[in-house]
């Protein structure tokens, strides 16, 4: 019988759907245990995997038998996809299935972020109130978004974003200046550093890839108003964190949320621990009780029909 192990949590109606026609080895907690990973795939026809189990070279000569791995988001950083290509081993990414969910963290952190007043409730139960210091936040009708990067989850978060009245930008390298999307979506075309010195919050959506490794770095941080937001959820490698902690610090960007980080769990130590203005979100962006549904179907119809076939 063909055999899935899932090593990563998957919403559990999914996973029951797939118990019907396969042998399932449903063992979330072998994120955590590699040795346990690499013993229980010797068997596997198909692994199911989200960001933190790393599908590499190891993992598929464990796995002899091993024919398709499903993608619980849409990021392939973790999966060695030219190793997988060369084994004959499918790989299915959940593309689509997210976007909704991280289009709406992009927008409702910059929105807190630029308003500056969700922050106090401590102060205010103390008894403090701070009316002053937070009757300066800022609105976000008028306020001009730029996006890195305009695929699925880009055009989903501008589409968001206009409907609270941003105005959009955006820089895709991947995407032609002629290409019909920019005028559809009714969003600027605009070069990467020209990107960054114009826009009030600059959210980023690309593949973490030799050329997108530390893109978000100290000169371009500087290129930033003082004031504008960054927000990160596509990968921690594209952002220097020390940069970012000290922009920050140093009152030379107005605010960050970030989701993702260059080691996850964050280590103890990073030196983002205690910057100002800054929301950090364990890489949750994409991860709501809706799109965990809508992810973890899709793969398992994925896998379904790759052993129907």
């Amino acid at each position: 019988m063909t055999r899935i192990v899932i090593s990563e949590f998957m919403d559990l109606p999914a996973v029951e759907s797939l118990r019907g026609a396969f042998d399932v080895d449903y063992a979330p907690e072998l994120v955590d245990d590699r040795a346990g990973l690499l013993a229980r795939v010797a068997e596997a026809d198909a692994l199911i995997v989200r960001n933190r189990t790393r599908v590499d070279r190891e993992v598929l000569v464990a796995a002899p038998r091993l024919r398709a791995v499903g993608r619980l988001g849409v990021g392939l950083d973790n999966i060695d996809v030219a190793a997988c290509e060369a084994a004959g081993v499918a790989v299915y990414p959940a593309t689509g299935a997210n976007s909704l969910a991280v289009a709406e963290y992009v927008v409702a952190t910059s929105m807190v972020l630029l308003r500056g007043a969700y922050l106090s409730s401590n102060e205010v139960a103390a008894g403090q109130w701070p009316r002053a210091r937070m009757s300066q936040g800022r609105e976000t009708a008028g306020k001009t978004l730029g996006l890195v990067g305009f695929g699925g989850i880009g055009r989903m978060t501008a589409k968001l974003a206009q409907a609270l009245g941003m105005r959009v930008l955006a820089y895709d390298p991947m995407l032609p200046p002629d290409a019909p999307a920019w005028s559809e979506a009714g969003v600027g075309r605009r070069e990467l550093d020209a990107l960054f010195g114009e826009v009030d919050v600059l959210s980023l959506h690309v593949p973490l890839t030799e050329s997108t490794r530390g893109l978000v770095d100290a000169a371009r941080l500087a290129r930033m108003k003082p004031d504008a937001i960054l927000v990160n959820t596509a990968r921690g490698g594209v952002v220097d964190e020390t940069a970012l902690a000290a922009a920050l610090r140093s009152g030379k960007l107005g605010g960050a949320a970030l989701d993702v980080f260059d080691d996850e769990p964050l280590r103890a130590g990073s030196p983002l621990a205690g910057a100002p203005n800054l929301i950090l979100t364990p890489h949750i962006g994409g991860v709501t009780r809706e799109s965990n549904e809508r992810v973890s179907s899709l793969i398992a119809e994925r896998i379904r029909a790759f052993f129907s076939a």
